[in-house]
C-alpha cells in the first residue's frame, strides 16, 4: 500500500456512495467467542515459515496452498481467482486471490480481507543492501490472513444469519519500488489483485455486488507499537461502517488501539472494494509515536515473525467477531 496525500477533491474519482453517518448500535452479544491470539500468531508465523511470498515464487505457490487447505478445514468453501499481473517494468506475474466463504447460501454478506503477498523488495529498509530484498511481511500481509483464520475458525461451529467471504488478495505490495526510476505516477501498479477482481467481480463471484453490505480491509493488524486511524477513504465511502468499528473497540475497551481521530488517505485494496460498488472501510495502522506513518518496521526486514505482538491481533480480532455478531 502507498500513503497519499489528504486532497479527496482532487484525487478520488471513484463511484462515491451517499452514506450518511448513522448511530451505532451498542448492545452486546453474549455468546461472541474469544478470539485466540496465540492461534492467530501461529497462523502468521505459518505463513512467515514458507519465506517471502512473492509472485513468480515456490514460497508464493505453497502458501497459497496452506491458506487454501486451512480455511477448508474450517468448512468454508474456497475458490482461487487466478490472473496474470504485470509488475512496474513489465515483469509478468502469475496472481492467485483466495476466496473462502461462510454460509455460501446466505445473502446479505460482508466482506473481511486482507492482502497474503510480501513486498518483493525492503525499499524502505535503513540499510540500502536490503533494498532489493524481499521481506516476510509478518504484519504487512501476513498479519490480516491470520486474524481472518482465527474468526473463521471460531464461527465454524456457529449459526449466523450472515454471509461472509474472507478475501486473500494477491499482488497488492508488489506496487514501484522507491529506487526505481519509474517510482513517479505509480498508484496503478498497487494492488493488482485486488484490481483484477474488482473487474472480474461480475464474473467470477458467487454473488452479486448487491449481495454485500460492507467491507472491512485489515493491513499491518498485528505490529509493535500500533494504533489505528479513522483513513480518509473509509470515512468517505463508508462512515457509517467505520463508525460501527471504532465504537465498538472503544466499548470493548481497545480505544487504545482505534484512536478517534482521522489519518491520511492510503492507496490499499478497499480502493479497488469501493470501485467495484461495494462500501469497505480499512483497518491500517499508523506508528504509535508519530500516529501518521506506517509503522517502522513498513517495508524493511524488520517485517518479520519477531514483531508481531498477540495484543494487537487481540484488539483487532475480537472487535471484529464483536461486529459480526451483533450484525
Amino acid at each position: 500500500m502507498k500513503q497519499i496525500p489528504y486532497i479527496l477533491s482532487l484525487i478520488i474519482m471513484l463511484l462515491a456512495c451517499n452514506n450518511s453517518a448513522k448511530s451505532v448500535e451498542t448492545v452486546q452479544e453474549t455468546n461472541v467467542p474469544e478470539f485466540n491470539s496465540d492461534n492467530a500468531y501461529g497462523f502468521v508465523a505459518a505463513q512467515c515459515s514458507y519465506g517471502p511470498r512473492v509472485m513468480n515464487s515456490v514460497a508464493h505457490d505453497s502458501c497459497a496452498q496452506y491458506i487454501v487447505d486451512t480455511f477448508r478445514s474450517f468448512g468454508l468453501d474456497v475458490i482461487v481467482q487466478e490472473g496474470n499481473g504485470k509488475l512496474y517494468d513489465g515483469t509478468s506475474v502469475k496472481m492467485q486471490n483466495i476466496i473462502a466463504s461462510y454460509n455460501s447460501d446466505i445473502v446479505p454478506r460482508i466482506i473481511i480481507c486482507s492482502h497474503w503477498d510480501s513486498r518483493p523488495w525492503a525499499d524502505h529498509d535503513a540499510d540500502e543492501a536490503n533494498h532489493h530484498t524481499p521481506i516476510d511481511g509478518a504484519n504487512d500481509g501476513a498479519s490480516g490472513v491470520g486474524v481472518m483464520m482465527e474468526i473463521a475458525r471460531l464461527i465454524q461451529s456457529d449459526t449466523l444469519n450472515i454471509g461472509i467471504d474472507f478475501i486473500c488478495f494477491d499482488a497488492e505490495d508488489c506496487g514501484t519500488p522507491e529506487w526505481a526510476e519509474e517510482n513517479a505516477n505509480s498508484s496503478d501498479t498497487w494492488c493488482l489483485g485486488s484490481q483484477f477482481w474488482a473487474n472480474k467481480i461480475g464474473e467470477d463471484s458467487l454473488f452479486s455486488i448487491s449481495s454485500y453490505k460492507y467491507g472491512i480491509l485489515l493491513d499491518m493488524v498485528g505490529g509493535n507499537e500500533c494504533v489505528f486511524q479513522k483513513e480518509q477513504y473509509s470515512l468517505y465511502y463508508a462512515p457509517n461502517v467505520v463508525d460501527k468499528v471504532w465504537a465498538t473497540a472503544n466499548r470493548l475497551g481497545y480505544g487504545n488501539y482505534f484512536k478517534n481521530e482521522e489519518g491520511g488517505g492510503v492507496t490499499d485494496d478497499h480502493v479497488q472494494v469501493n470501485r467495484a460498488g461495494i462500501r469497505c472501510i480499512d483497518i491500517i495502522a499508523s506508528d504509535s509515536k508519530t500516529k501518521m506513518h506506517f509503522p517502522d518496521t513498513w517495508h524493511t526486514m524488520n517485517d518479520n515473525i519477531g514483531n508481531i505482538n498477540r495484543q494487537t491481533l487481540k484488539a483487532v480480532g475480537q472487535t471484529l467477531l464483536d461486529v459480526i455478531y451483533n450484525e
